[in-house]
């Protein structure tokens, strides 16, 4: 039993979890909080911290018997800039622009610019768009830097330095620790962890001091013929605007909605036909409305009998290929349908066309021969029986026992 938690709650995992479950957890959090990409500065050092002291087997037996204050008395509340941590673990500088764990080389000193989050729209499209292609408009709105203040939020020497945290957004307050002193960093209140503040009245009308504002912006979205759900479409730099980074990218994601009568495996496509009995055995014609302003007419042979579930093909009507709009194949799987019922002076006709029936087997002489008739089945009237009548596992009927 552990004293806290607080460490493990920060990764998202259990105090039970191996080094490998740590790094992973970590992994995935510190890359999504980064500083770089946009993430919470202050939660990006604490995610970073928890990790540093339940990676190190001493320092994390300390935590699980005594918690923070255990650390603290033992001198294990300090540890290394959380950059220099991040670049150890990915490899490579801890920034996102020119270098570090995407980039390959450089330090955590030395990182490209800064850019904002990204963007990301889902845009769900039908079936006939992705065959077809598409043009649409989305429609999004994004921060620019303000046009009158160009960005600096007021009058020119009006943003000046916070003197609470010194022009650094943090502050850092002591706290004593039994025999050890701890230092808390935190969001500073007077600047909302910015590092400069304005007085009201210099401030930008136009944007309040933000130094941004709201716009709305049209994107032309180009779907091309045979795009999949999951794929993407990138807007370089239409992300949020900011005085001090680069904007990042608005990122549509394409999501297929499901069709009521085809189904997409890649570039093929399925789909059900029903047939009457006649058409299955003596051949016809029977119609399928395409995913464009075409229909296509398919021809049943006379001769060739089509039974029930058959799967047959119509190479080049599927779905085209993204990069050269090569056509995959069509395939329909055919259910026959069965007449209700047959008028009787019928049956000679079709006793002359079908292959002759069955013989009946044959018993011996000691076997009573009893002749019965064909009911259709009322479950209301026989309860005992359920309409799923054959068990999934056996192939024997499924009976309710009845109380004697």
């Amino acid at each position: 039993m552990v004293k806290e938690t607080k460490f493990y709650d920060l990764l998202e995992v259990p105090p039970t979890a191996s080094e490998a479950e740590l790094k992973k957890a970590y992994r995935k959090k510190a890359l999504r909080l980064h500083p770089d990409k946009g993430g919470d500065p202050e939660l990006f050092k604490e995610v970073t911290h928890a990790y540093e002291v339940l990676s190190d087997p001493d320092k994390r037996e300390v935590y699980d018997r005594r918690g923070e204050a255990g650390l603290s008395e033992q001198g294990g509340m300090g540890g290394m800039d959380p950059q220099d941590l991040f670049s150890q673990l990915f490899g490579g500088g801890g920034g996102f622009g020119g270098g570090g764990f995407f980039g390959g080389g450089g330090s955590s000193r030395n990182q490209g610019p800064r850019k904002t989050k990204d963007l990301v729209h889902r845009v769900h499209v039908s079936l006939e768009d992705l065959y077809k292609g598409k043009t649409t408009k989305l429609a999004l709105t994004r921060n620019i830097i303000c046009s009158k203040c160009a960005g600096k939020g007021g009058k020119d020497g009006a943003v000046r330095s916070c003197h609470s945290c010194h022009g650094r957004g943090i502050k850092v307050t002591m706290r004593q620790m039994g025999p050890m002193i701890q230092q808390i960093q935190s969001a500073c209140d007077e600047c909302s962890g910015t590092g400069e503040v304005i007085n009201m009245k210099d401030r930008c009308s136009n944007c309040k001091g933000k130094k941004v504002i709201p716009e709305k912006k049209f994107l032309e979205v180009h779907i091309d013929k045979g795009m999949k759900g999951g794929q993407t479409v990138m807007f370089r730099g239409e992300s949020d605007q900011s005085p001090t980074a680069e904007p990042g990218d608005v990122v549509i994601v394409i999501e297929e909605k499901p069709h009521d009568r085809f189904k997409r495996q890649e570039n093929d496509l399925i789909i059900d036909v029903e047939l009457d009995l006649l058409s299955a055995l003596a051949g016809g014609h029977f119609a399928i409305k395409h995913l464009d302003d075409r229909a296509l007419i398919v021809n049943l042979e006379p001769g060739e009998v089509i039974k029930n579930g058959d799967l047959k093909v119509i190479h080049g009507q599927g779905m085209p290929s993204q990069r050269h709009h090569e056509p995959g194949d069509l395939y329909v799987k055919l259910t026959v349908k069965f007449p209700e019922s047959i008028d009787v002076e019928a049956i000679p006709f079709l006793e002359r066309a079908l292959p002759p029936r069955n013989p009946i087997q044959t018993f011996d002489k000691h076997i009573t021969i009893e002749e019965v008739n064909l009911d259709d089945t009322d479950t209301r009237t026989r309860g005992g029986v359920t309409d799923d009548h054959m068990d999934e596992d056996t192939d024997e009927p499924r009976v309710q026992c009845a109380n004697q």
